[in-house]
């Protein structure tokens, strides 16, 4: 049996060294041989997308996105002689895989909107800030200049984006998750194939631009660390609960091209892939710095308008976001992405998550409390969803991102 690798710096300390004891059984630690093999995805792509972006860019203008709006809407039988790239792509999307439980989805859904606005937080603070420690990652982010020039509208894009594929029934062909997940799987080859393009791109220290090991890093980064969040900020998951929310994300997975091998069956695959690629891509750089410091800055923006408050707000706000990234990603990597560090903001955070342990523990033995919960949590993600179409007006079919990669 092959050795054991050393635990990489987002197992050593922080929530996820907590993870280690808490919530998973037996040692998750990779060998080189695994490694290796990860190390190899890295250097694939999306095919059958960047088929049909290749495809487009020969169209008129808007004519081939057109095309593709049209299958998306009505499936690939609702086009006349569709072109050979879009069939193949459709075709492979509507073969649901074996494996899908559409009962699971449901129930995964579910749970995941009996989080209500709570499931916010750990989207933010854990799953995007953590997202930057992986240096590789961040390179086609910084290259298309939208994530740090536009940091607060991609942060709800993505709220909006994430409460589109994690309401329930939302991820049947013609629904709104469906056609979400298929739009940013779109997304990621118009940004593969503007990197491409570029002649400063390194791929021998950045890799494939957007390539299947990212891909499977932002849908463990959505999915386990998610579960993983709301359970430190005290939310109860049942074991039937955690595989139906991970099985949800399996299937969005897939339709966004991730492939097969990489999406994890179970809660400790999921563990053990998250461990490799802490191992391998969780490497920080200075552009992580700078797109901590532009999610960051989008928290102290929120003070803006409040008036003579507006400053007590804004120190909140950081406060108790940069608390909970701390929380999770340890002391060593916080700093290295100079995330304030507020004891009384942390302490803070650690008392909610107690009151909340206390709610939910509470919760599980009256009748009807969790289908209340999830009615409360459903209004609430409805309310806010209403509240970010009035203010940010966000562009849930990225046509501005496929135009700008």
């Amino acid at each position: 049996m092959a050795d054991r690798l050393p635990d990489p710096e987002l197992f050593r300390q922080g929530g996820f060294r907590i993870a280690t004891r808490l919530f998973i059984d037996g040692d998750i630690r990779g060998d080189e041989r695994q490694v290796a093999r990860l190390r190899e995805f890295a250097q694939v792509q999306d095919p059958l997308a960047d088929n049909v972006v290749a495809w487009m860019a020969r169209q008129p203008k808007g004519a081939g996105r057109a095309r593709f709006e049209e299958a998306l809407q009505g499936g690939i039988e609702a086009l006349d002689s569709p072109a050979e790239e879009l069939e193949a792509f459709f075709r492979h999307v509507e073969a649901t895989p074996f494996w899908v439980d559409q009962e699971r989805l449901q129930r995964g859904a579910k749970a995941i909107t009996r989080a209500g606005l709570l499931g916010l937080f750990p989207l933010g603070d854990m799953s995007l800030m953590g997202g930057y420690l992986a240096s590789r990652a961040t390179k086609s982010l910084v290259g298309t200049g939208e994530i740090q020039n536009k940091a607060a509208r991609r942060l709800v894009e993505t709220a909006t984006w994430w409460l589109d594929v994690t309401t329930p029934g939302a991820v049947a062909p013609g629904e709104q998750g469906y056609a979400s997940a298929l739009r940013v799987r779109l997304v990621h080859a118009h940004v593969r194939a503007a990197m491409n393009r570029r002649p400063d791109w390194d791929y021998a220290a950045w890799d494939r631009p957007v390539n299947q090991v990212q891909t499977a890093g932002t849908l463990l980064l959505f999915s386990l660390v998610y579960v993983f969040g709301v359970q430190l900020l005290g939310l109860r998951y049942s074991a039937r609960e955690r595989a139906d929310i991970l099985h949800l994300w399996r299937y969005i997975g897939w339709l966004m091209g991730v492939d097969e091998e990489l999406l994890p069956a179970d809660e400790e695959d999921a563990w053990r892939l998250l461990w490799l690629l802490a191992a391998t891509e969780f490497i920080p750089d200075e552009d992580s710095k700078r797109l901590a410091k532009a999610l960051t800055d989008t928290h102290r923006a929120f003070g803006e308008g409040f008036g003579a408050l507006g400053k007590v707000v804004s120190h909140l706000s950081v406060a108790v976001h940069s608390s909970i990234s701390r929380l999770v990603l340890g002391k060593v990597n916080a700093d290295f992405l100079e995330l304030p560090n507020d004891r009384v903001a942390q302490a803070a955070v650690l008392a909610v998550a107690g009151v909340n342990f206390a709610a939910e523990t509470l919760r599980r033995f009256v009748p009807g409390a969790t289908a209340l919960q999830e009615r409360i949590g459903e209004a609430g993600r409805r309310g806010y969803a209403r509240r970010l179409g009035r203010i940010f007006a966000p562009d849930t079919t990225y046509a501005q991102h496929m135009r700008a990669a």
